[in-house]
């Protein structure tokens, strides 16, 4: 795909905000049930899965208020940098203590249900972020398509733990799978801080 013309460019634009709010939907959605479930079944994996859905919520609000208002986002993505990172080390100290038996994670059908929704619904989301991104030569966008795609990864990863406690009964493999988010969570915080310094190129549409 080839950047667009000047007179593509509002409709461009009203789809990527259209494709943003349905992102923010989703992405609201998905914060709320996984750390809902979390806290109710203390399950580490949906733990961090629910907080990275909140961090990506920031990014697609920034990146709506970025083509809505041709708004800055650097100090946003330095900010959710910072919030990643955060999260992380909670997810290794709420592993931690799972292990050491202060608190052992449930089966949730409600958590299993909502990572598979995501893994559904964010490859999808994924890639029209990348088509839209192409057109538009938004570097924005196209890192937040990276993040949509990242999500989709952990889902699978948590729902993997989420299984194996529900149909074995190790309550085990939940932290594991949480620990198993934490480099992707670290790399999409790195990404994040790296995008704040360098800047983003986005074009005023």
């Amino acid at each position: 795909m080839t950047a667009a013309t000047s007179s593509e460019l509002p409709d461009v634009s009203r789809r990527v905000l259209q494709l943003q709010v349905l992102t923010i939907v989703w992405m609201t959605v998905e914060a709320v049930v996984s750390l809902g479930t979390a806290w109710s079944s203390h399950s580490p994996a949906l733990f961090a899965f629910g907080g990275d859905s909140l961090i990506e919520l920031l990014s697609a609000a920034v990146v709506f208020w970025r083509f809505r208002f041709t708004l800055s986002e650097a100090r946003a993505a330095r900010s959710a940098g910072v919030l990643l990172f955060t999260l992380a080390g909670l997810v290794v100290l709420t592993s931690a203590l799972n292990f050491l038996g202060y608190r052992e994670a449930q089966p949730s059908l409600v958590g299993i249900g909502i990572l598979l929704a995501a893994a559904v619904i964010m490859p999808w989301l994924a890639i029209r972020k990348r088509e839209l991104a192409a057109i538009t030569s938004s570097a924005a966008l196209k890192a937040d398509a990276t993040e949509s795609a990242l999500c989709s990864y952990m889902a699978w990863i948590a729902l993997a733990g989420l299984l194996i406690n529900a149909i074995w009964a190790k309550s085990w493999a939940d932290p594991v799978a949480a620990l198993a988010l934490v480099p992707l969570i670290v790399r999409e915080g790195w990404e994040a801080v790296r995008s704040s310094r360098l800047g983003c190129q986005c074009p005023s549409i």
